[in-house]
């Protein structure tokens, strides 16, 4: 392993990150390159922290480059999100390894697992299960049981069926990337804390309650400050304005351009303008369009693409490579790297790439200037154009320990300030 690959929210980082990040570098990864989802998550919302303070964070826990998942493949089902954030890490041409926690711990089963899904035989026997009315998610379970029972386990647990996931991409793109899977620490998804590990989704709960307050014992020192001045800075998700932001773009739709969403069939459409006129709440939205066929992360995914109007049809991949946060030893990787797609710091140049980077670009700004008025303190548009690459030396925060010697951060003259978004930087 010498370049290894990270798919990740970092919505907060937290110490099971940066143990990962850590676990890469002990088994030989020479640089970390790290893909990344903006303001727009694939459970299928909106993120707790805007994606200027989690490169910000992901730089300080080790990462050497950060590059944004454009948000059309970012809220998207797990399938989609592994082919796109696998695609970004393969166009570079450098990265050999993909590192990924999960609960197995263990990638060659995953990898088995990956080709067994792919196989002709086993896409037919899902459809066959499907048409018996049940979610696809029940349809795999029972297709397993019939042809592999020894792997459902692997089918049951949240980052082993995300494991799968970018395996089945390696295998789709046939790309030069070796899965290292990395046992999972302490708790498991949305699990109370247990041995220093928590995991993202419970720090996310504690937010309400305590706001970054309730992270510390959980997240790395040298993010702590980073974490505080967002929250002092009105940074933060707010649940009221997310509902309200979503909601309002939702009741302007027609019965046609909700028909034209991805992710729209079997009547969808028609359960979700109905969901549309009664509810009051994304919640009462969710409830409103529940059913057998389809899981609640499905739902509140096909929600945000309609409030988004994300379009049935997309480049299949992502058209460009856009490079958002690095370290002084990450811009050498830059150097080296030869990617296949267009790349760059500026999306404004990249848009201008291909047509299909111009529709992308678009749905992605258009996401992230819907979130910027999600925070505590609405942002301004037009951010994912004006904030220039973040690089790690020249972060500085007052007070702020190295990660371990030799890997501290340098701040010259020392202000001790830092504005996120890149304003205000030495």
């Amino acid at each position: 392993m010498k370049i290894a690959g990270i798919i990740a929210e970092y919505d907060p980082l937290h110490t099971g990150h940066a143990w990962q990040i850590q676990q890469a570098k002990a088994m030989g990864a020479q640089g970390i390159v790290c893909v990344m989802s903006p303001d727009v998550v694939q459970r299928g919302g909106f993120s707790i922290l805007p994606i200027g303070v989690r490169v910000q964070a992901a730089l300080l826990a080790g990462a050497d480059l950060v590059i944004e998942l454009p948000a059309p493949y970012a809220a998207s089902s797990a399938e989609q999100f592994g082919k796109g954030a696998v695609h970004l890490l393969a166009s570079l041409g450098i990265v050999d390894s993909l590192v990924f926690g999960s609960e197995s711990g263990q990638a060659a089963p995953l990898m088995e697992v990956a080709e067994l899904l792919l196989s002709k035989e086993f896409s037919e026997n899902i459809v066959k299960e499907q048409k018996k009315g049940d979610s696809f998610p029940v349809a795999r379970m029972r297709v397993m049981e019939q042809m592999a029972p020894q792997y459902l386990p692997l089918l049951d647990r949240p980052n082993d069926i995300l494991g799968i996931e970018y395996c089945k991409a390696i295998l789709q793109q046939n790309v030069p990337i070796c899965p290292v899977a990395i046992e999972r620490q302490g708790a498991g998804h949305g699990g109370k804390p247990q041995g220093g590990f928590s995991s993202a989704s419970w720090l996310r709960k504690q937010t309400a309650l305590q706001g970054v307050e309730g992270w510390k014992e959980y997240t790395l020192a040298s993010c702590v400050e980073l974490y505080q001045q967002a929250e002092k800075q009105g940074l933060l998700l707010d649940t009221k304005a997310a509902n309200i932001a979503l909601l309002s773009r939702l009741r302007n739709m027609d019965i046609v351009q909700i028909q034209n969403i991805r992710g729209i069939r079997e009547g969808l459409e028609y359960r979700l303008q109905k969901g549309i006129r009664q509810a009051t709440t994304l919640e009462q939205l969710y409830q409103a369009m529940k059913c057998k066929r389809y899981p609640h992360a499905r739902l509140r995914r096909l929600v945000l693409d309609a409030a988004l109007q994300v379009p049935a049809q997309l480049p299949s991949l992502p058209p460009y490579l856009h490079l958002l946060g690095a370290s002084q030893k990450g811009l050498e990787l830059w150097k080296q790297a030869k990617p296949e797609i267009p790349s760059g710091t500026s999306l404004a140049k990249l848009e201008k790439s291909s047509p299909q980077g111009e529709k992308i670009a678009a749905l992605h700004t258009n996401a992230q200037d819907l979130a910027a008025l999600c925070r505590q303190i609405p942002q301004p548009m037009g951010l994912s154009y004006t904030t220039p690459l973040l690089i790690k030396e020249k972060l500085c925060y007052k007070n702020t320990p190295a990660i371990k010697a030799g890997e501290g951060l340098s701040c010259n003259p020392p202000c001790g300030k830092v504005e996120i978004g890149g304003k205000g930087q030495p």
